[in-house]
C-alpha cells in the first residue's frame, strides 16, 4: 500500500477560530495562530509535517474554510 502525505490549506480570512478541528486531527498537525485575520479573529495553521490528508478536519469544519490536498509517496 502506498504512503499518502498530505497538507491543508486554510481560508484565514473566513476562518472564525472556532478550534473543532483541533481535536479531530489525528495526528496533531492543526494549531491556532497567534496572528489574527481582518475580521479579528485567530485562525487555524497547520503546525508540522506529519499530515496524512485523512480530511477529519475538512469534514467537521462548519464554514468550510479547510482544504485537503494529498500525495502518494
Amino acid at each position: 500500500m502506498a504512503k499518502v502525505k498530505g497538507t491543508i490549506v486554510v481560508d484565514t480570512e473566513t476562518c472564525k477560530g472556532c478550534e473543532v478541528c483541533i481535536p479531530v486531527c489525528p495526528t496533531n498537525v492543526i494549531a491556532m495562530s497567534a496572528k489574527v485575520n481582518s475580521k479579528g479573529y485567530n485562525y487555524m495553521n497547520l503546525v508540522g509535517e506529519d499530515c496524512t490528508g485523512c480530511t477529519n478536519c475538512a469534514v467537521v469544519c462548519p464554514d468550510g474554510v479547510i482544504t485537503v490536498y494529498r500525495v502518494k509517496v
